[in-house]
C-alpha cells in the first residue's frame, strides 16, 4: 500500500527550528508492530497516525521506540496537515486520543491546542538524578509521566550536558528541566527522554502540560510565554484554564510525499 507522509516543523515560524514530526493519514490503523516499524524508520521524535472518524480524527503517536499517550508537537503538526492539506479552509479539528478528546483551532499565523493540565507533587530527588544531570536540583516534582527539575538559572539550564545513560535509568519516561526565563520569557525548559528513544526532544508540548500549572503557581499568572532551549529551540504560549491548558504555536511544512508499506 502507499500512503501520504508530511514532515512538519512544529512550534516553529521557520524551517529547521522547532520540533519536526511526521504525520501519516491512514484509512485505518495498521498493526501496532507495523506502526512502530514505520516510526522507527522515520526516526523522528514522533510520528503521528491519523484515521478519519465521523468528521473528526483518531490520533496515535509513536516515538522510534514506543507508543506514547500524549504528544503536543505532533498534534500541532497533525492539525496543520488537516487544516492546510486534507481539508483546506477548516478552522478547527477534534482528535480522539489515548488522552481523551483534543481540540485544535486555527488562529492567524498559529494553532491553539486544548490539552489536559498535568499536576505534580514535590518529592525528594530520585537516586542518580543529580549525577545524571550534572547539577544539584533546587526543587524536584513528579507525576505519573515525568520528573520536573528546577535549576538556578536559564544559563545553567542551557549549559547542561546530561549523562543520557543515567537519565534513562531514572524511573520516569522523561526529565523536564526548567528555570526562570530570560529574553522576555516567563520560563525556559529542556526535555530529556532517552528511555523513549529521544535523548533530547527539541520542543515538547506535553511537557508544558506540567510546566504551565507549575509556573502559573509560582508566578501568579495564567498566561505564560515559554521557550524550550534545545539546539533547534521553540516558543510555546501557554494559557492555564482550570484542569486544561491551551498551548499555542506555529507550524512550517518541510516535506510532502508518499510512503510504500
Amino acid at each position: 500500500m502507499r500512503t501520504s507522509i508530511f514532515q512538519v516543523d512544529a512550534f516553529a515560524s521557520r524551517r529547521f527550528a522547532g520540533n519536526p514530526a511526521a504525520v501519516m493519514p491512514l484509512e485505518r490503523f495498521l498493526a501496532d508492530s507495523t506502526l512502530q516499524c514505520i516510526a522507527a524508520e522515520n526516526n523522528l521524535a514522533e510520528t503521528a497516525f491519523l484515521v478519519p472518524e465521523h468528521g473528526d480524527y483518531r490520533l496515535r503517536w509513536f516515538t522510534p521506540r514506543v507508543e506514547v499517550p500524549l504528544c503536543g508537537h505532533a498534534t500541532l503538526a497533525s492539525a496543520a496537515v488537516v487544516m492546510e492539506r486534507l481539508e483546506p479552509g477548516r478552522n478547527a479539528v477534534l482528535f480522539h486520543s489515548a488522552s481523551g478528546p483534543l481540540k485544535v483551532r486555527r488562529i492567524i499565523g498559529a494553532y491553539v491546542m486544548d490539552f489536559p493540565a498535568r499536576g505534580s507533587e514535590s518529592v525528594a530527588p530520585p537516586r542518580g538524578l543529580a549525577d545524571a544531570l550534572g547539577v544539584q536540583p533546587i526543587e524536584v516534582l513528579m507525576n505519573a509521566f515525568n520528573y520536573l527539575v528546577l535549576v538556578e538559572s536559564a544559563q545553567v539550564l542551557r549549559g547542561l550536558v546530561p549523562d543520557m545513560a543515567g537519565i534513562a535509568r531514572i524511573d520516569r519516561g522523561g526529565i523536564i528541566v526548567t528555570a526562570p526565563g530570560d529574553g522576555g520569557y516567563d520560563f525556559v525548559s529542556r526535555y530529556f527522554a532517552p528511555a523513549k528513544g529521544i535523548p533530547e526532544d527539541p520542543v515538547t508540548g506535553s511537557a508544558h502540560c506540567m510546566l504551565a500549572p507549575y509556573w502559573a503557581g509560582k508566578l501568579g499568572k495564567t498566561a505564560l510565554r515559554a521557550f524550550q532551549a534545545s539546539t533547534r529551540g521553540g516558543e510555546v504560549i501557554c494559557r492555564l484554564a482550570g484542569d486544561r491548558v491551551e498551548l499555542e504555536g506555529s507550524c512550517v511544512f518541510y516535506l510532502e510525499g508518499q510512503v510504500e508499506i
